[in-house]
């Protein structure tokens, strides 16, 4: 794209205000991608570098209140007609935008080939199929391979971590440095592991006192009942499926959720009256919130006793970095890259996402450890500590110097 390390003067990188565009299509104020694009945003300012998003669509709201339009941001928005046509329209406008503006770099949040950094936040396409095929009957795995949106994802996704011109891949996780290296032909020292970092002054366990009776109250749950809570946007891919079985308990396990434990479910779906129907059918119509979407989950954290979150795939969710550092044990899966940050029976568990007695008696454990001295959640809250804002930044900017030949290791 359009970066020209040249055009910094030697030497003199500490002193000048790098300027990076992020590319990130749509704006979903309930997804976890949009939060790290606030977090980050926020913190690089601070570290001297100007970050423009490029994007599809942003949010009105105010920039005296920190919110969104807040970040400086460009509006890329042609028309289309497909799912692929938008992504590819999209790319266009975006190569178009960068012909005629200068960035020192260019960070892709999207599968755009011929970025300077990509981060893989969504991870590796090609693994969220294989995994998907886990759950998915002969017809919808048929369905997936003769859509014309996966296979133009996966002809991207490969030409784009293969391109010459990629200079560094940001990897939230381990595990998406192992996918990248599995799937694709690419050099090793261009993958950086690159944690998210939560902002403990917004999510931590002093929450409890200021929101958890009053969410409580309108959910309609005791003051004593357990809860535990599901995050996340995208319920199939986020194992929703896995919850509500945890919570049904239909193996037997986990006596304690058979009988008293509440859960509550936060996110966006569009199959939303689905998982709905699925949570009658288990008998779970009287005990399970869906709450739909909502800007500030720290009410729900707040009301909660335990974090489950059994994902198919995910990198590395924000909400289970929220979660621990408000005090939650969070029982999450072996496709996630928070596992990573877990050790059963310290700061939570980690489970097979299809392994429905094993996430149920996860829950029992979880919430004995709520219940009493919850170390647990301690354990968690003291684990993701270290993981600040401006520790993520400071390795961002220093790997942007390094790229740009101004310092950095």
């Amino acid at each position: 794209m359009n970066s020209s390390p040249a055009e910094l003067q030697p030497n003199a990188g500490a002193d000048r205000r790098l300027r990076i565009a992020l590319i990130r299509a749509k704006y979903n104020p309930f997804g976890g991608a949009e939060r790290f694009v606030q977090t980050a945003v926020s913190a690089l300012a601070d570290e001297g570098v100007s970050m423009t998003v490029l994007t599809r669509a942003w949010p009105e709201t105010s920039a005296a209140s920190g919110g969104a339009s807040a970040v400086d941001h460009v509006i890329l928005n042609p028309r289309f007609f497909t799912s692929t046509g938008r992504d590819k329209s999209f790319a266009t406008a975006v190569q178009q935008h960068l012909s005629h503006t200068h960035y020192d770099l260019v960070q892709s949040h999207e599968r755009i080939v011929g970025c300077d950094v990509f981060r893989a936040g969504d991870g590796v396409h090609a693994t969220w199929l294989e995994h998907r095929r886990r759950v998915s009957g002969g017809l919808k795995q048929l369905g997936v391979r003769l859509n014309p949106h996966h296979r133009y994802l996966l002809t991207t996704e490969r030409a784009m971590f293969e391109s010459p011109k990629l200079r560094a891949v940001i990897c939230n996780s381990q595990m998406v440095k192992a996918d990248i290296s599995r799937h694709f032909d690419i050099d090793p020292a261009k993958l950086r592991v690159i944690l998210s970092g939560v902002d403990t002054t917004v999510f931590h366990q002093g929450l409890r006192e200021l929101h958890r009776a009053e969410t409580r109250k309108s959910l309609r749950i005791p003051k004593a009942a357990p809860v535990a809570l599901f995050v996340g946007s995208g319920f199939e891919r986020k194992g929703l499926i896995g919850f509500l079985m945890g919570l049904a308990d239909q193996s037997g396990h986990a006596r304690l959720t058979r009988e008293s434990v509440r859960g509550v479910v936060v996110g966006h779906d569009k199959h939303l009256t689905r998982f709905q129907s699925f949570a009658d059918q288990l008998g779970l119509s009287d005990r399970v919130s869906f709450v739909g979407g909502v800007n500030d989950v720290r009410p729900f954290y707040a009301a909660a006793d335990i974090f489950v979150l059994p994902t198919l795939y995910d990198p590395l969710p924000n909400a289970c970095l929220e979660a621990m550092a408000c005090g939650l044990p969070v029982i999450t899966s072996t496709g996630s890259g928070a596992a990573e940050l877990i050790t059963n029976g310290m700061e939570g568990f980690v489970v097979d996402a299809l392994d429905t007695p094993a996430i149920a008696d996860a829950i029992e454990a979880s919430l004995a450890s709520a219940m009493s001295d919850n170390q647990m959640g301690k354990n968690a809250a003291a684990k993701v500590a270290p993981l600040t804002p401006r520790a993520m930044a400071a390795n961002y900017v220093a790997l942007y110097r390094k790229l740009l030949g101004t310092g950095g290791t």
